[in-house]
């Protein structure tokens, strides 16, 4: 092992400094080349949660590789206002706005109805859209918000767009995960939170472990076809995310926190360069990383089959999952 490789492994494990700005500044001396100038030309990518933080500055990476940016969200006139910001910085951009509340499975297959008679080929998709509730709310089809907008609605809206990602011949999708998620195994049971008090923070790392899973899932699943799937975490970011939901993290942390842009820039990367991935298929800074910390276990192959079991009901979308490896 050489002395980057020992580096990048220590940073992972210290998490604050892995996390930071930190991490990323070092890591920029080893990691993979950037993706070369109109390297999404001619290409198509769909940011969801795009209008704020992480999401708009992926979009923005995007319209600066050259890529038409379909940008997502659930508020018309915040979508308009931050596709306007990226057109205004991005000489030539071409950004599509798209209205859809990602939580709302009716509205999902509304929208992606519309989509799919708009657009025949998807180059890329990006589930980012987030939310951190302090209190427990349903949707009107009476899901957990969290597990509706992290898990429900990515899942649904990659089901109905499959054959527009498989008719680019090269497609990648990307889940936006948390490394919170390192504090929440996989449980099938209670997908609701609806036992004992809820608490939002232990609901997000939950359905960001969701999605780590549900990605690989996706991405065995596809395997044989043109389409790559993986899931990713940004590290600690600053974003009026963080900053509404965790404002004493937020305020400790601050001077360390990523900008948007760089916690963005894995996604934006697996995106443009499709590099080949190995399960779990997640990723952090350029390079794949563990599910699961050294002294965890690894996902129960029961548990996961369950819980993919139930993600498929609750969407009436296929139950043709593969065995998965981890």
């Amino acid at each position: 092992m050489n002395l980057s490789n020992v580096l990048d492994a220590a940073l992972d494990r210290s998490v604050v400094l892995g996390y930071t700005r930190i991490g990323s500044g070092l890591r920029r001396r080893w990691w993979p080349a950037d993706p070369p100038a109109g390297a999404l030309e001619v290409k198509r990518v769909l940011v969801t949660g795009a209008t704020s933080g992480l999401g708009e500055a992926m979009a923005k990476s995007f319209a600066e590789l050259g890529a038409t940016v379909h940008l997502l969200g659930r508020n018309i006139a915040k979508v308009k206002t931050s596709a306007d910001a990226i057109r205004a910085a991005v000489p030539g951009a071409v950004v599509v706005e798209e209205v859809c509340d990602v939580g709302d499975l009716d509205a999902v297959r509304a929208w992606t109805d519309d989509f799919t008679g708009r657009v025949d080929s998807l180059d890329g998709l990006v589930h980012n859209a987030g939310a951190m509730p302090k209190t427990r709310a349903e949707t009107a089809q009476g899901h957990e918000t969290q597990l509706a907008c992290h898990v429900l609605g990515p899942h649904l809206i990659t089901d109905r767009l499959l054959t527009a990602l498989r008719n680019a011949e090269g497609a990648q999708v990307v889940f936006v995960s948390s490394g919170g998620m390192y504090t929440a195994p996989l449980s099938a049971a209670d997908l609701e939170s609806e036992r004992g008090e809820y608490d939002g923070v232990k609901v997000y790392a939950r359905t960001k472990r969701m999605q780590v899973v549900l990605a690989n899932a996706w991405a065995e699943r596809l395997a044989s076809t043109g389409v790559r799937v993986a899931s990713m975490h940004p590290g600690w970011a600053e974003t009026p995310g963080v900053t509404e939901s965790l404002p004493t993290f937020d305020k400790v942390m601050r001077p360390l926190l990523r900008t948007a842009a760089d916690g963005a820039d894995t996604a934006v990367w697996l995106v443009a360069t499709r590099p080949a991935s190995r399960p779990p298929h997640f990723w952090h800074d350029r390079a794949q990383r563990p599910t699961t910390f050294g002294w965890q276990r690894g996902q129960d192959a029961g548990e996961v089959a369950r819980f993919l079991d139930e993600v498929s009901a609750a969407t009436d979308t296929s139950r043709n999952w593969v065995e998965l490896r981890d």
